[in-house]
């Protein structure tokens, strides 16, 4: 079985940065993905970024996959992005929601990601392949875990190719996600998110706010290495190439790493999965 990696970027605010990330990319383009992704702030915010990053990995030889995001847009403005993807000779996009910049009341013509996979579709036909976010551990603002698992029977209906998760680190909550959407009719690919962990303090705060749940074993390992850098980038490489073995040996048809701009991390876990012939071939 065909085990694909997939490494997602963010669009760097400085040229220093980009020029980082352009190493970072060189060492991560090592692991031969099956593409790099590149995230998209609220409401458009990093267009412009976004698209330079995206033409950067196209001109490098590699495949590319812009996110977009919908709330605050028009669909004018939507189409107009689409055209300028499609001439760019880009043929993925991760299709969003997004979220509303602080202060913008408007949610736009497109509120809900199913409405944007909809929309590219009948703009550009299968000129793409679309990606949608999947949350096993449910979407923090949904009504209900219920009604999160409609949402996203909705992007697959309206013509979603496959789906990327929110990183979590219970491998458990995935394949309970599978049962669920599989029992909903949904057969499309869904690729587990994983984020690995460079400090603990960043990611507690983040997944706080984003609903990713941290098991309470492990926040109370990490509390107990306190500022020991070298301990908790150990457990935490340990604890995520366990996950990761977990998910492909139960199924998953491949890894997206959410890799913060940084190489080392995300190298060190494929490598490790490789020596342990986790991964085909």
């Amino acid at each position: 079985m065909r085990v694909d990696l997939s490494i997602e970027f963010f669009p760097p605010q400085t040229s220093a940065g980009v020029g980082k990330l352009k190493a970072e990319r060189a060492k991560l383009s090592a692991l031969n993905p099956a593409f790099f992704s590149v995230t998209y702030g609220a409401g458009g915010s990093t267009r412009e970024r976004t698209f330079s990053i995206v033409r950067d990995i196209a001109a490098e030889g590699h495949h590319a996959a812009p996110h977009l995001s919908c709330v605050g847009s028009t669909k004018a403005g939507i189409r107009e992005i689409l055209h300028e993807f499609k001439a760019a000779g880009i043929r993925r996009i991760v299709a969003l929601r997004g979220d509303l910049p602080s202060g913008m009341a408007d949610p736009g013509e497109l509120r809900y990601a199913n409405e944007l996979v909809g929309f590219i579709r009948a703009e550009t036909g299968d000129w793409f392949h679309l990606d949608v976010a999947a949350y096993p551990e449910w979407h923090p603002q949904a009504r209900s875990p219920q009604a999160d698992l409609q949402h996203f029977a909705r992007k697959v209906e309206a013509g979603a190719d496959s789906a990327i998760t929110q990183y979590f680190y219970n491998a458990d909550a995935y394949f309970h996600f599978l049962d669920n959407v599989h029992a909903l009719g949904v057969d499309i690919p869904i690729v587990p998110g994983i984020m690995p962990i460079v400090s603990f303090s960043k990611l507690a705060r983040f997944s706080d706010s984003c609903g990713a749940d941290i098991p309470r074993w492990m926040r109370k390992k990490f509390e107990e290495y306190g500022d020991d850098t070298d301990s908790i980038r150990a457990f935490g490489l340990d604890i995520v190439t366990e996950l990761c073995e977990r998910l492909l040996r139960g199924g998953a048809p491949g890894l997206h790493f959410y890799s913060m701009n940084q190489a080392r991390l995300t190298t060190e876990i494929w490598q490790r999965l490789n020596r342990q012939s986790i991964l085909p071939g």
